[in-house]
């Protein structure tokens, strides 16, 4: 009896990967390039036996078959290389002979990749793609105003204020006192938020850095970056752009050290001054560099030896327990720039964002909150993080304004909210949602490397490894095979388009709402949603 060969737990065939690899062997030419750039060598070159059937001529002979040997492609069933449907060997092929598409199977696959007792990590977002920021209306229009002409006519000055605004009264007693005053910046709503160099390329990194910079300085938009945790190249921290970044450390002071050996050498003071303590995405489960993405410039900017995973350390251990974590970094990095700099803290969206915000409505350094929902994105994260932790970023936002304006300090703490922002492509409109529940600003990260730099990930499990740096595009990889890909400049110029076209589509919908001299920030009266127990949280009109 012929064998079948020795099958294991972990056996699949093709039909059970969640994306299969069509191959035509009439178009294929053999050229060998859809092996080569295949992120997670999901394909190799094979050889194929072909039985034909051979019928005869008369009647006397008998049918024959002929074995025909020929090469091709094969997928590989292994779930270390299954395919992530990334498309790039179809990019490649001149001949059009190759794609993947997705298999209309069950995804057999989640059951076979906790191997070696390590769960399932993945790069990008959760794999739901609702959103209850996509189902909020702008309900009000102003009668005096020509909506179709409004934004085009008149001119907006979208900004926002980053910085603690004190009334004018406890703005003078602070001067008399204590000679100083909170420092404010007045900012882009729309903040590129905390992608790390690291997480990132360097090719990506500097496209974004010189989009800001051509923003800021061709076009007159004071849009701001920030670093993410870990540390920034060394030449940015000497160099006069700085005034466009917030640089992001986090509560472990990870990568604080070569900011240190740059502050008597810096040109400019940095925009702000953010300090991590937790991400949407995977709350309590801290970030991860994995060590695949961690070469000897990361290293050295970090402080670890090369080729190890790195992480988010833990809160540092002389602070044990947030209020004095908050109170006590928060003014460590204030004296560190001699209160000229913002400094505020970046926590993830959970039932204890209140607590947080107010002990921060009793620190007088305390510049503003950012707050993270679920759906942020993630360079590294598991599965059960992703999927099943967090708290959704409207309706928790909305519950920290109107704590504020219980307590009557919601013109004084900005509040910045970012996680699953555009998510679906509607990007404007959910930061308009966003900024009426009461956000004074919007960070986005996912969706600059979607709309900038053509990122292929999707929310049906597309691609995501930004967590092994074998980002096809080139976008999170530290290889530099990988990374040559991207076109920095290229980038620049897609991140300026997308901030131009998301200042046209924000002034559109606030031109009929009759403000067009500022944000319509807490504005909850001009919000409806026909989800009668959505619009009851977020205590705003249910229109049906």
């Amino acid at each position: 009896m012929e064998s079948v060969g020795k099958m294991t737990p972990s056996s699949l065939s093709a039909s059970d990967l969640p994306w299969r690899v069509l191959w035509d062997k009439e178009r294929c030419t053999l050229c060998g390039r859809c092996t080569a750039v295949c992120p997670v060598q999901a394909i190799e070159l094979g050889v194929h036996r072909q039985r034909l059937f051979q019928a005869p001529l008369g009647l006397t002979q008998r049918p024959t078959n002929i074995v025909k040997v020929y090469h091709g492609i094969d997928q590989k069933t292994d779930p270390a290389h299954a395919c992530v449907g990334c498309a790039m060997c179809d990019y490649v092929c001149p001949n059009g002979a190759i794609h993947p598409v997705r298999s209309d199977q069950v995804d057999k696959l989640r059951f076979h990749v906790n191997q070696n007792g390590e769960p399932r990590r993945r790069g990008g977002r959760r794999n739901d793609p609702r959103s209850i920021l996509d189902e909020i209306k702008f309900i009000r229009i102003s009668m005096l105003t020509d909506p179709a002409l409004d934004a085009g006519r008149h001119d907006f000055e979208l900004r926002t204020l980053l910085g603690r605004v004190l009334p004018a009264e406890e703005m003078v007693k602070s001067m008399r006192d204590n000679g100083w005053i909170p420092p404010v910046r007045e900012i882009y709503p729309l903040v590129i938020g905390s992608m790390s160099f690291g997480a990132l390329s360097p090719t990506m990194w500097e496209g974004i850095q010189m989009g800001v910079a051509y923003l800021n300085e061709e076009l007159g938009m004071p849009v701001r970056v920030c670093t993410g945790e870990g540390g920034c190249p060394p030449r940015l921290l000497r160099s006069r752009f700085l005034k466009y970044v917030i640089l992001q450390i986090a509560s472990g002071y990870f990568g604080w050290d070569e900011i240190i050996h740059a502050l008597p050498e810096m040109k400019e003071d940095p925009c702000a001054v953010e300090i991590k303590y937790g991400q949407g995405a995977k709350p309590g489960d801290g970030g991860l560099l994995m060590w695949y993405k961690v070469n000897r410039l990361i290293a050295a900017i970090r402080g670890v030896p090369p080729g190890v995973s790195l992480p988010s350390p833990p809160t540092h251990q002389t602070k044990y327990s947030i209020e004095e974590s908050v109170a006590k970094m928060i003014q460590s990095m204030a004296m560190a720039w001699g209160f000229r700099v913002p400094v505020y803290p970046k926590i993830s969206a959970t039932s204890t964002t209140l607590a947080v915000l107010n002990n921060l409505a009793r620190n007088p350094y305390a510049a503003a909150l950012a707050v993270d929902g679920e759906d942020g994105g993630t360079g590294a994260a598991y599965n059960v993080s992703m999927n099943h932790m967090g708290h959704p970023i409207a309706s928790n936002i909305r519950d920290a304004y109107l704590n504020l304006v219980k307590i009557g300090k919601q013109n004084e703490i900005p509040l910045f909210a970012g996680g699953g922002v555009g998510k679906n492509g509607n990007l404007a409109a959910n930061a308009a949602a966003l900024i009426m529940l009461g956000a004074s600003g919007i960070q986005i990260g996912k969706y600059v490397m979607q709309a900038a730099a053509g990122c292929l990930g999707g929310e049906n499990d597309r691609c995501n490894i930004c967590n092994i740096g074998l980002c096809p595009k080139g976008i999170t990889s530290q290889d530099p095979r990988l990374y040559r890909r991207l076109d920095p400049e290229a980038v620049a110029e897609r991140l300026v388009d997308v901030y131009r076209s998301f200042d046209t589509e924000l002034k559109k919908i606030l031109a009929p709402l009759g403000r067009s001299t500022s944000l319509p920030i807490g504005m909850s009266d001009a919000l409806g949603i026909s989800d009668g127990a959505a619009a009851a949280r977020l205590q705003i009109r249910h229109v049906i």
